[in-house]
């Protein structure tokens, strides 16, 4: 079940608390907070990739373990491996 992000809005239009709801996706967006009734909007947010998104959780090393292949630009059409199985490099074919 998503996640998905609500702000309250205050009468002159501006934004208010902001809070987080688990609801179905076919389930309609709030127009009311569920506690105090005052309306709300949902609030569009960039998805996160599950296993997470700080530079820990998506290290090279990490990377390698969960079976992911990393490869990082080296320049002139070239990439070198960071992370997992694969060639040491890769380079761009020319036409």
């Amino acid at each position: 079940m998503p996640t998905y992000v609500y702000c309250v809005v205050h009468l002159d239009g501006s934004d208010g608390e902001h809070f987080e709801v688990f609801q179905p996706m076919t389930e309609s967006a709030l127009t009311t907070h569920p506690e105090s009734g005052l309306p709300v909007r949902r609030v569009p947010v960039v998805a996160q990739v599950q296993f997470g998104s700080d530079g820990k959780r998506l290290s090279n090393s990490n990377l390698d373990r969960l079976g992911f292949t990393k490869y990082e630009r080296a320049g002139n059409g070239i990439w070198e491996k960071k992370a997992g199985k694969g060639p040491p490099t890769i380079q761009r074919d020319d036409d």
